[in-house]
């Protein structure tokens, strides 16, 4: 990729210029200073001070506030905000938001964390992995894993199921087999979900005379980074997805049989694994501020797991060999494109070529296609 293309790619994602630095030479091998690059980035017209129309800004923020950014605080909205492409002060979106939600900011601003004491020596020693079952009466769950070290977010699918052990073993491998390696140690809970995932890390971590104690298992509770995490996502992403469940429930057009799971799932599958999809780049690309945990890192958890040589901490990552992978995809399931049941998933893409309708790019307009295809399949039943 050319080099300025990076710097644009690196600026809009919020790096500092030393980020952007130390990116550029351990990536991609190009080795500038940061006079140089200060230049460059000028010539491209790139300044942190350059900010957009703030009735740009507003437009937006009050988009997102319609749908589950109503759930964001102040710094995960301008982190959306650049994710979009606007450059915006913390403080201009800081009170814009007390303005705008004046009665959400005062209950954020309230609200005082306590966090335990936790220790990982490096990326890629612990994964924790679970399953986010918040959404699954409606027929949509939710799988998870983040690096222990880094905070950085391995995976993060919605599909229909958590509970069958080829498919979450499936999201394991898909992870191990893009990253070319897999962790020294696994953490998931007690529960037949995870023997796939257990052998699989079990058989590739075989070699290690350590092996058999390559996968650790526990209490729900006291998986603790993940747990934590949840918390995040259901306060800034899901809530709002959540809550128009519990409507479409409470207005009589829900009756949670496998008819409606299947219609919820073809019209808004793809919708909330978009927002998984953004609450993920969000969370990997923002910074964590320090605590009062010594020996946790601060910093940018994508930058943490990628270049851990800065925070004087070194990569577990155990390389795997592909034949192994090969053999473990035997007694594993990926993800079908087909979000719903067949049966269903053919009915509802003949109704929508049938009356020319676009699949939906927002919550409102697959809420009114849920209603017009429930009450189209209902009649043919």
């Amino acid at each position: 990729m050319d080099r300025d293309v990076l710097i644009k790619q690196y600026f809009e994602m919020g790096l500092k210029y030393q980020d952007i630095q130390n990116m550029l030479e351990e990536r991609h091998n190009i080795c500038i200073g940061l006079r140089h690059l200060r230049r460059l980035m000028r010539a491209q017209g790139l300044a942190r001070r350059n900010y957009d129309d703030l009735r740009q800004v507003v437009d937006f923020i009050h988009s997102q506030l319609q749908e589950s950014g109503q759930q964001h605080g102040y710094r995960i909205m301008h982190a959306r905000c650049q994710a979009y492409g606007l450059n915006v002060r913390v403080n201009d979106v800081r009170l814009i938001l007390k303005y705008m939600d004046p009665v959400g900011s005062s209950l954020r601003s309230a609200r005082r964390l306590q966090r335990r004491q936790y220790y990982a020596p490096g990326p890629n020693f612990i994964w924790h992995l679970d399953g986010y079952d918040k959404m699954k009466p409606f027929g949509i769950c939710v799988s998870g894993c983040i690096c222990g070290f880094s905070r950085n977010v391995i995976w993060l699918n919605a599909f229909h199921t958590n509970n069958d052990p080829r498919v979450i073993g499936g999201y394991y491998l898909e992870a191990v087999e893009e990253l070319g390696g897999s962790p020294v140690l696994l953490r998931g809970d007690y529960g037949t979900e995870n023997v796939r995932v257990r052998d699989f890390q079990i058989f590739l971590r075989r070699n290690d005379e350590m092996y058999q104690r390559s996968y650790i298992e526990g209490t729900s509770t006291a998986n603790q980074r993940i747990e934590c995490w949840w918390g995040y996502l259901r306060r800034e992403h899901m809530n709002y997805w959540i809550q128009t469940f519990s409507h479409i429930q409470d207005t009589g057009d829900f009756s949670g049989d496998f008819v409606d799971k299947n219609i919820l799932r073809f019209c808004f599958l793809s919708l909330i694994q978009n927002e998984l999809d953004i609450a993920k780049d969000i969370w990997n690309n923002h910074h964590i501020r320090p605590t009062r945990n010594s020996v946790a890192p601060s910093g940018r958890p994508a930058l943490m797991y990628n270049f851990s040589n800065l925070w004087n901490a070194r990569d577990y990552l155990c390389p795997v060999a592909t034949e192994d992978i090969d053999t473990c995809k035997e007694s594993a399931t990926f993800r079908s494109s087909k979000p719903c049941d067949d049966d269903i998933y053919e009915l509802c893409t003949s109704f929508l070529a049938e009356y020319g309708i676009a699949p939906p790019k927002d919550a409102a307009g697959a809420h009114n296609l849920y209603q017009e295809i429930r009450q189209h399949v209902r009649s043919l039943l």
